[in-house]
């Protein structure tokens, strides 16, 4: 059996490696190579692939809970999902929470994931307070900021490689409601986009949703969603059922026809200005979780996710170059998402710069890449940087010139043996 991406490209063969115990993990790094963990398969690209994948899922038990704290204690194969089905009702929720709570705490920690509220609190890490990991060594380590801190900084966006990590100790936030207090904002254009952002900046959670096809004077108007938890007391949160997606789509049944359609419909069917509507955790945070195999939209070819972002005094005009040029090429997406960032962290690769970021989802076809290679150029030109959870494309030099610090994590890798036994296809590709 083979293990591939949520952008179901590229297709590769590898081995599963599976470990019941500390002791059988210890071996299967002993005696392979071009490891790489793996955990639900939710990341986009090739950061999650390589030879050999070990897998971490059945790894999923809930340790212990501190109330006083709200420091959740949990094996890495768990998922946010799960945490939300056993503390929502008990009044927690999640600090940081990605777009999706399909995916496990080992695999927020290595891609040290961000949310709508990353202005206010920042990337995951910012709610971890300790994770044990095994080394190459086969040791196991504890880790957090204030011991084996350089090993923190590492594997917190690390992409899985550093080591495996084995549990975690994750802070909670307290809430009263399982609904949150949205507010709708209607956006003619990236102006009155942007101004929208900073008008509402003191709100905790804030996305917008995009039409990247427009041309002209509409180029980046958006529908703009911000909220906080109600105080209701209502905590009567239950997993939903879903709808899933049988098969995958034929290739032409997306183009920027349909897209273009659906766009205009989602963008007309609001009327007012600013709206205000009560919704609920799943349908604020994770609308796409409600579709089950909804990648198999994009066809049998696959997609990518292109996530970039771009320092705040540069963003505006950045994002205009960006958003044009999709337009342009026709290969929009009905996904698009801006998003507002806060103060940049001290882990080596973790993605966020204070700014805003733009994520699309591509349809794997003739031209893409050269599309984003296109992106790129735009990006480094902004002195942006590119999302290694979605990518699948970014060459070694475009990486390179957007993390800082990519010299440091080589460096510690190399020290650690870390560069010898971990490896991922991306990796491989950015040369780290």
């Amino acid at each position: 059996m083979s293990l591939n991406s949520w952008g179901m490209y590229p297709q590769v063969e590898n081995t599963v490696l599976k470990f019941s115990t500390e002791e059988s993990l210890k071996n299967i790094i002993k005696e392979n190579d071009n490891l790489i963990a793996y955990g639900n398969g939710r990341s986009y690209g090739d950061s999650a692939l390589a030879k050999n994948i070990i897998n971490v899922k059945p790894h999923d038990y809930f340790i212990d809970f501190d109330e006083t704290k709200g420091l959740l204690h949990v094996q890495a194969g768990v998922l946010l999902s799960e945490i939300l089905e056993s503390f929502v009702p008990r009044g927690w929720f999640l600090k940081v929470t990605p777009g999706t709570k399909l995916i496990t705490i080992g695999g927020a920690i290595a891609s040290d994931v961000h949310g709508k509220n990353h202005h206010v609190e920042g990337c995951f890490s910012q709610c971890v307070e300790m994770f044990n990991i095994m080394l190459p060594s086969g040791e196991v380590v504890e880790c957090s900021k204030e011991e084996r801190s350089e090993l923190f900084l590492a594997t917190c966006g690390g992409m899985g490689l550093t080591g495996v990590i084995l549990d975690a100790k994750i802070y909670l936030k307290k809430i009263n409601s399982k609904y949150i207090d949205q507010t709708t904002i209607k956006t003619k254009n990236l102006k009155e986009t942007f101004e929208a952002f900073e008008e509402y900046s003191d709100t905790p959670y804030s996305v917008a949703w995009i039409d990247c096809l427009a041309k002209g004077d509409e180029i980046g108007k958006s529908l703009l969603m911000v909220g906080d938890f109600k105080d209701d007391g209502d905590l009567s949160y239950k997993r939903k059922g879903k709808i899933s997606i049988p098969f995958n789509f034929p290739s032409f049944a997306l183009n920027s026809y349909t897209v273009r359609a659906f766009n205009w419909l989602y963008y007309g069917k609001v009327r007012k200005r600013v709206s205000r509507q009560k919704v609920d955790i799943d349908s604020f945070f994770y609308p796409l979780d409600a579709i089950g195999n909804w990648n198999r939209i994009y066809g049998k070819g696959g997609f990518t996710q292109y996530q970039c972002i771009l320092p705040k005094e540069v963003s505006y005009d950045g994002l205009k170059d960006i958003l044009r040029t999709i337009s342009d090429s026709g290969k929009g997406s009905f996904l698009a998402v801006l998003k507002l960032y806060g103060k940049e962290n001290e882990n080596y690769l973790s993605f966020p710069i204070e700014g805003y970021s733009l994520a699309l989802d591509f349809k794997i076809e003739d031209g893409l890449f050269e599309l984003l290679e296109e992106l790129d150029k735009i990006v480094l030109r902004y002195k942006g940087r590119i999302y290694l959870t979605k990518d699948v494309n970014v060459s070694k030099e475009t990486f390179e010139q957007g993390y800082p610090h990519i010299e440091k994590f080589r460096a510690f890798r190399k020290e650690n043996g870390m560069d010898k036994k971990f490896q991922s296809l991306q990796s491989k590709r950015v040369g780290v």
